[in-house]
This record gives structure tokens, C-alpha cells and sequence, in this order.
């Protein structure tokens, strides 16, 4: 991803809240693997209600 202008990013849709999200470095080598947004999102997702 090294050179990509952020508009450019891949992006996907939050498992828990369904808000979108960019690509970060830190995924880099697990971006396939990544479903939720944040630490916050990934600990709500298998409580009910909304976050």
C-alpha cells in the first residue's frame, strides 16, 4: 500500500456500529481477517443493543 493517496484506501463496513473504515498499516498483513472498526466495536459484538 506503500504510495497510496487515503482516498485510495480499501475500505470496509463495521460488523458491530456499520460504519465504514479505512485500511490502517497495522492491518496490513491481516486486512482479510479485520470486521469491526475499533477495540470498543470488536468487545460490543456479542452484547445486544446498539454501542
Amino acid at each position: 500500500m506503500k504510495g497510496v493517496k487515503k482516498q485510495h484506501l480499501p475500505t470496509k463496513v463495521c460488523a458491530t456500529c456499520g460504519r465504514p473504515f479505512s485500511w490502517r498499516k497495522k492491518w496490513e498483513k491481516v486486512w482479510d481477517e479485520v470486521k469491526y472498526c475499533s477495540d470498543r466495536c470488536r468487545t460490543q459484538r456479542g452484547k445486544s443493543g446498539s454501542v
